[in-house]
């Protein structure tokens, strides 16, 4: 059995990062046995879809998955089989960040078939999550309607593959030391004392959201 867990963070050792390790130990504790890696997406270069089709094209050698030759190209070959892919990003400006997004043109796009369903040819349908990471309180991020515009992509998710799981990491902190930024809008002593009392809970709920993935 082989689980990814994808970081569409820039940082490795951070809030996304973090997240996404406890959610590997929570498949670990399930499945001793378990092959479990994490991709750093910005470890690779490439870029999103970029329209040529050849996806699409009927008897074509690339029908079905993406053609593009780059740094992407065998990290999607290699997911293509798991039995389970837990995508992670940080939030910027209500989405998730580029390289995710390009990332996900190039993972999805070849599954999508243009026939009156726009159904999937998925090789496999693994169990899927999503962890999104960012520095907006829970009531901030509802009344600003996060959910439903990261919503669009657990669709596509869930139409070429299956539904997401999904969870929200509220209130991070962004540095080790807020007197070297001028950051006006945040409250150093606020977040610290957030990021000690709820984010290992978000931890647990990481590890619970790994443990439930690698169950039957």
């Amino acid at each position: 059995m082989k689980y990814y867990a994808i970081n569409g963070s820039a940082r490795k050792k951070h809030n996304t990062a973090t997240v996404l390790a406890k959610a590997l130990e929570g498949v670990a504790a399930v499945q001793p046995d378990a092959q479990t890696e994490m991709l750093h997406l910005y470890d690779y270069t490439y870029k999103g879809c970029i329209s040529c089709f050849e996806c699409k094209k009927l008897g074509g050698k690339s029908y079905g998955k993406c053609a593009v030759k780059d740094d992407l190209a065998p990290i999607l070959e290699k997911i293509s089989l798991a039995d389970g892919i837990i995508f992670g990003s940080p939030i910027y400006f209500k989405g998730i960040t580029g390289e995710m997004r390009s990332f996900f043109e190039r993972f999805l796009f070849p599954y999508l078939v243009y026939d009156a369903t726009y159904s999937s040819i998925a090789p496999k349908k693994m169990k899927t999550a999503f962890i999104y990471t960012m520095n907006v309180t829970e009531a901030f991020m509802r009344s600003m309607d996060y959910p439903e515009h990261l919503s669009g992509m657990e669709y596509f998710t869930g139409r070429m593959l299956t539904p997401p799981s999904v969870l929200y990491v509220n209130d991070t902190c962004q540095f080790t030391d807020y007197s070297k930024y001028k950051v006006e809008c945040f409250s150093e002593e606020a977040k610290l004392k957030h990021k000690n009392e709820e984010f290992p809970k978000d931890c647990q709920k990481a590890f619970e959201l790994g443990m439930a993935m690698a169950r039957p």
